[in-house]
């Protein structure tokens, strides 16, 4: 289903967690209200309130959904899984302050509904105390989910306000996300310590939540450090670092036979641009668009030069320009290939995705076998489904391009 336009997503997992859930709080209910209800009631209740658990995490992610639109940032979807909930945005907000107003949003949606249950528990207890029962346990639990998520290390919400916060004060967005990533690492550790701790004294559930919870925090604080790692590879890397020479030059007084020649040689992948030069100035490229129009015993009367085009028309991008700036380019429609221009306004080169994420991987002292490289080039992708772009729109929004 879509919730104001979000695609609203369930992760396999999420039917684990709501059958253990269900079979918890039917327990508690049992034990506690053995006197006010059958089985059935409970397990009833217990399904019930494991359903409005994820409605209020779904809320508390809506919250931060809805300030990121209003912030400009569109919202890819939201994911209810094991540990929670989880919205997929496109980038992240280009400010700080707005960064803050979008990490305290779920949180403070959390707030709310536990003030609002809380407040009126007694009032439904009256009416009947399976109902009561039920909103009091919903309001401590959102005030546990909003009181947990504001503790101050990512990916949690306290992390990424933390990180708001150094961002807003420091001028730098890759500080905020050093210290939180740092307090985030920490907070894990603790957790898997005291979990363990736990286990060892016999809290078996307690103990192996909170192994998981450290577990998946130091999952996120690996990524956050990967992704920074990636962020600075795209910055310090320049076009002409990647660039290779995907083009051929042709004479402007070729005939078409020459070019009906060199693309019988072309094999698989992208077949290499064909630039026309006359006497050494350049003048443009050409299509196969003549082969295709013209009768086969026209090539030899044609020239190249009668069907040229400009090179302008060609995707292309400055040889010094940073390579976060190539993924940009290779990231809009219609876009595989972009011609790498030098200090003299003529082509030097040319970039494409393959080859782009081959050098990127070798400064990250990664090597992927050929065999992986060589489908990718076929294809013109990245390699392994790299996802570069996500990557340097982060760099883009950051102002510390």
């Amino acid at each position: 289903m879509r919730i104001r336009g979000i695609p609203l997503r369930i992760h396999p997992s999420w039917f684990v967690i709501l059958g253990l859930a269900t079979v918890a709080f039917q327990q508690q209910y049992s034990q506690q209200l053995a006197a006010e209800g059958s089985g059935a009631a409970f397990w009833a209740l217990g399904l019930l309130t494991a359903l409005l658990l994820f409605v209020s995490v779904l809320l508390h992610e809506l919250g931060h959904s809805l300030v990121a639109i209003r912030q400009g940032v569109q919202v890819r979807s939201i994911t209810l899984f094991l540990l929670g909930g989880v919205a997929s945005v496109e980038r992240e907000c280009p400010t700080a302050l707005g960064s803050l107003m979008v990490a305290a949003a779920g949180p403070l949606v959390s707030l709310l509904l536990a003030v609002a249950l809380l407040a009126s528990g007694h009032s439904v207890s009256h009416a009947s105390p399976l109902l009561g029962a039920m909103v009091n346990e919903l309001g401590g639990l959102n005030l546990i989910l909003a009181l947990f998520n504001l503790l101050p290390g990512l990916p949690l919400d306290g992390g990424l306000i933390l990180k708001a916060l150094v961002w807003q004060f420091t001028g730098s967005q890759r500080k905020g996300v050093e210290v939180a990533t740092a307090s985030g690492r920490l907070l894990s550790l603790m957790a898997i310590g005291l979990g363990v701790l736990l286990l060892l004294r016999g809290a078996g559930v307690g103990g192996v939540w909170l192994m998981l919870l450290g577990w998946f925090g130091l999952g996120a604080a690996r990524n956050q450090t990967q992704l920074m790692a990636l962020q600075t590879v795209l910055r310090q890397l320049k076009v002409r670092d990647a660039a290779q020479r995907r083009f051929r030059v042709l004479e402007a007084d070729a005939r078409l036979r020459e070019l009906s020649r060199l693309r019988l040689q072309d094999r698989g992948g992208l077949p290499d641009w064909l630039l026309v030069t006359r006497q050494g100035r350049w003048l443009g490229f050409i299509t196969d668009a003549p082969l295709q129009q013209l009768p086969v015993q026209r090539w030899d009367e044609e020239r190249i030069g009668d069907h040229l085009q400009p090179l302008a028309q060609l995707p292309q991008i400055r040889e010094d320009a940073p390579l976060w700036q190539a993924v940009l380019q290779l990231d809009q429609p219609d876009t595989n290939r972009l011609l790498v221009i030098g200090p003299a306004g003529l082509p030097s080169g040319t970039l494409e995705r393959p080859e782009l994420a081959e050098r990127v991987l070798e400064k990250l002292g990664v090597r992927l076998p050929q065999a992986i490289l060589e489908a990718a080039r076929r294809q013109g992708i990245y390699p392994l489904g790299m996802g570069l772009a996500p990557v340097a729109r982060s760099i883009e929004s950051s102002g510390e391009a």
